[in-house]
């Protein structure tokens, strides 16, 4: 046996679901360009859930299901009260709801097609529920019921601010969901079949994938990012700071990518809604040092930008917290995973790989009293 760390290159199993090839994203053989500039997200939740794209009255009967769904138990919203709102990081808080509101779904441990289906309709509209909740209530505000009359997308920005969004905000969360909305065997999808391959419950399944994400060297890197433009400050105070970051090689975050060589194929949709959002608000230094961070970080390193990077300057445009930025990236990314688990169950296998052993051999025990 050989050992690959970090398992780079090794083909774990097959899947119908996403794919990556030639530095290009699909969702079921369906661009990655051509979904971000046309789809809803409730279109790509249902196209990632059943392989093949809704047609309307699919998708009005989708719809009706996330919105009618979307409320959470009275017990969970207390539950939230309760974290210690100052010291929680808004990850933490997301993966022990998820774990608890398993808790109060008397489908949790049935494993059938079907109830699995609604358990994911579920876990799928309250997410948005729970991250805005626990968005307002460590402000000391009530969270806001979700409206039945709204999409996805427009829900979520609706239930964090308490105003209905306007279309522009609308269409950038939107096309944020659809562009992390799945991305093959990543870090948390692995860590969500591998749970569920022991035929653990979805909400189980979820509970690890979120755990998984919320390292930042996985989900937790566009909120570093935005860290790092904060600090950076003014547009001329670029040059140096990076410079001085790649003089002592230090890790610049937002780019690079393991799968991905000539480039993040979802980069270029998000710097693009950045200028235009950073744009509105009269905010443009954020778009303008990313893209000179940008200019420098490639230039030097041959280093694309990847989906992080462009991503926090449009969630902070949105008024978004910064340490949200991870519980977003889960809100849309639970469609995959819930995808992932479904292809799991329907043809499981348990995961159990090997180890390379490299430590001592032949060692025989010796009486305590005998040790040095």
């Amino acid at each position: 046996m050989t050992a690959t760390r970090g398992l780079e290159g090794v083909v774990a199993t097959t899947s119908s679901i996403s794919s990556i090839i030639d530095d290009t994203l699909t969702y079921v053989g369906y661009n990655i360009d051509d979904l971000a500039e046309n789809a809803s997200f409730e279109e790509v939740v249902y196209l990632l859930w059943h392989r093949q794209l809704p047609n309307a009255e699919q998708l009005h009967t989708l719809k009706k299901e996330l919105a009618s769904n979307a409320k959470i138990p009275a017990e969970l919203v207390e539950h939230l009260k309760s974290y210690p709102i100052n010291s929680v990081h808004p990850m933490a808080a997301l993966r022990t709801a998820i774990s608890f509101l398993g808790l109060f779904d008397e489908e949790a441990d049935e494993m059938s097609q079907e109830a699995n289906y609604r358990k994911a309709i579920r876990l799928q509209a309250k997410i948005s529920t729970i991250v805005t909740a626990f968005a307002r209530i460590r402000k000391g505000l009530e969270p806001v019921e979700p409206r039945e009359d709204l999409g996805f997308a427009a829900n979520f920005l609706y239930m964090l601010t308490g105003n209905e969004p306007d279309e522009v905000a609308v269409e950038a969360f939107n096309k944020a969901l659809v562009l992390h909305a799945d991305h093959e065997l990543n870090a948390s999808t692995f860590t969500s079949r591998v749970c569920v391959a022991t035929l653990s419950d979805v909400y189980s399944g979820v509970t690890a994938a979120i755990s998984a994400l919320k390292g930042p060297l996985h989900g937790g890197a566009n909120e570093r990012v935005m860290k790092m433009l904060t600090e950076i400050g003014e547009v001329e105070h670029v040059e140096s700071y990076i410079r001085e970051k790649l003089d002592r090689k230090e890790k610049i975050m937002g780019f690079g990518h393991r799968v991905y060589r000539k480039g993040d194929p979802r980069a270029k949709h998000l710097k693009e809604m950045s200028r235009r959002l950073t744009s509105i608000t009269g905010e443009s230094k954020w778009y303008d040092m990313s893209t000179k961070i940008e200019s420098i970080v490639t230039g030097e390193k041959s280093l694309p930008p990847n989906v992080d990077f462009y991503s926090a300057s449009v969630y902070h445009s949105l008024g978004i917290d910064h340490d949200l930025f991870t519980p977003i990236f889960a809100v849309s990314r639970v469609s995959g995973w819930l995808a992932h688990i479904l292809e799991q169950y329907d043809n499981n296998r348990l995961i159990r790989p090997r180890a390379d052993y490299v430590g001592p051999e032949k060692q025989a025990y010796v009486p305590i009293d005998e040790r040095n």
